[in-house]
């Protein structure tokens, strides 16, 4: 409910029109069984879609790490939005940083990644799996039934949860972090309102849609959910793009890592989340679907190399329904 509210007051501001929240509950929300578990696929966007196509809203806002890869057919995502930071948060008591807590220390996740991410680090370390909002997570560290937990950046800057915890923010180089992650979807029906569509696009963000899109394209490359332990993460930087991608054993025992850097032609970014007037979608735009094309070879070709080294024996290779 945060980032949609953060959505439609933008898009408030680029329409001129008022914009309504509704809540749908998914089955992510309701279920509270481990995510690995569940697999993630589709838990908690099949809800939100389905009330789309039966037109009970216009538009949908996603977690883009929650999406899976496969676009439906009638639907479109017509703007990421600039980007939230894209890192993982370990957060303590007493801001022990992960590779000094004491030994046996319990961490709480239940992310398949970053139970791999810990364990890689600090094998010795109980892994506890956690659910629930980020107010009920962290008052489990208060109450010192946890030593640490691992959350995304971003959802904590969008809540901007009152908390005494001290944070230890991961250096992605070493600590990869979900595709998509920190990035939002804003989501509709292919056959919307041309007016509607319009105003969605001028909250793309260009540079958030290409660096996504080879992230997402890794994970569609080698058939892993949107919850199986892989860490990938494009970031641009003068004219190129930075990527690693890191694939786990569940115990974090083997990572088969592959980083790419090469030069790429991308649109600057507009303000925020909302982008200059006629500066069109970069995901439509002729020099976009270029650049889109660009994005997914950049993370087929990373994906192929992966499984060339043995990514496929060490991750659930899902159908992305």
């Amino acid at each position: 409910m945060t980032q949609s509210s953060h959505v439609a007051r933008a898009l408030e501001q680029v329409s001129g029109r008022p914009v309504e929240l509704v809540e749908i509950v998914s089955e992510g929300d309701t279920n509270r069984g481990s995510l690995s578990q569940l697999g993630g696929t589709g838990v908690f966007a099949t809800s939100l879609r389905e009330s789309l196509k039966r037109r009970e809203c216009d538009l949908l806002v996603h977690s883009l790490k929650d999406l899976p890869t496969a676009q439906p057919e009638g639907f479109v995502i017509a703007a990421n939005p600039l980007r939230a930071d894209p890192r993982d948060v370990i957060l303590t008591a007493d801001g022990t940083p992960l590779e000094n807590l004491p030994e046996g220390s319990v961490v709480g996740t239940g992310s398949p990644r970053r139970i791999a991410q810990v364990l890689r680090v600090r094998p010795d370390l109980e892994i506890h799996d956690l659910r629930g909002n980020v107010d009920s997570r962290m008052q489990r560290v208060v109450d010192g039934e946890l030593t640490a937990i691992v959350l995304a950046a971003a959802g904590l800057a969008r809540l901007r949860p009152d908390s005494p915890l001290v944070y230890e923010n991961r250096d992605l180089d070493g600590w990869p972090t979900a595709a998509g992650q920190g990035a939002l979807a804003v989501e509709t029906l292919e056959d919307g309102d041309p007016d509607l569509l319009a105003a969605i696009a001028m909250l793309d963000d260009a540079p958030t849609r290409f660096a996504v899109t080879v992230e997402r394209a890794v994970l569609a490359g080698i058939e892993a959910g949107c919850h199986a332990p892989v860490g990938v993460h494009a970031r641009l930087d003068g004219g190129r793009v930075h990527v690693r991608a890191s694939v786990y054993g569940l115990a974090g025992e083997r990572a088969i890592e592959e980083v790419l850097s090469e030069d790429v032609s991308i649109d600057t970014p507009g303000e925020g989340y909302i982008r200059p007037q006629g500066s069109g979608n970069g995901a439509d735009a002729a020099d976009g679907v270029d650049q889109i094309d660009h994005a997914r070879d950049i993370g087929n070709g990373i994906a192929r190399r992966l499984l060339e080294r043995g990514a496929a024996d060490l991750v659930s290779r899902e159908s992305p329904l």
